[in-house]
């Protein structure tokens, strides 16, 4: 008896829990997704998918207003071909350098999960959590945490301010 008790009280708690994780993925609003194009000579390649999320979209939905929102909002970048991971951070790192930022240690933090080569169909979630001002990389099963509205401005901007492919930022904004 004390078996099939614990087993319904387990039963019920992952049913709680999965109710609590669907809930918190309804919370969240897509914007818009595109593709990231390198344009490598004459030939242009997919780099990633990527999708934008906010809980709380902006009515004027502009990129600067995506950049500025303290809403809890993230970045899913699903990766359409291998790529080293030197070769994301430095582009991370470029559009940082880009948009003004220059914060390298909070860029090396923010990056320091991604290692190795990412495969074809690896994701890579960037979020921003409002309530604790702390934009969080996640890939591979490790997390990486940065702190302070500049940093989550700063990474909002790599898509959303100055870039070399408008398209994707009028995608990611869903006009």
């Amino acid at each position: 008896m004390k078996k099939i008790k614990g087993s319904i009280v387990m039963a019920i708690s992952f049913l709680l829990f999965g109710m609590a994780i669907f809930a918190q993925a309804a919370s969240f609003t897509t914007t818009g997704s595109a593709i990231r194009v390198k344009k490598i000579a004459f030939v242009s390649v997919n780099v990633y998918a990527i999708t934008h999320q906010m809980k709380d979209v902006p009515e004027t939905r502009s990129a600067q207003e995506f950049i500025n929102a303290e809403t809890d909002k993230r970045l899913i970048l699903k990766m359409k071909r291998d790529v080293d991971s030197a070769k994301i951070s430095a582009a991370f790192n470029d559009a940082y350098a880009l948009n003004g930022y220059s914060n390298k240690a909070n860029q090396d933090t923010f990056s320091s999960v991604l290692t190795g080569d990412l495969k074809e169909n690896d994701t890579i979630t960037i979020s921003y959590n409002a309530a604790t001002k702390t934009t969080t990389c996640n890939y591979g099963g490790k997390t990486s945490s940065v702190v302070g509205s500049d940093f989550m401005k700063a990474t909002w901007s790599i898509w959303f301010g100055k870039i070399d492919q408008p398209a994707l930022t009028s995608a990611l904004v869903g006009k």
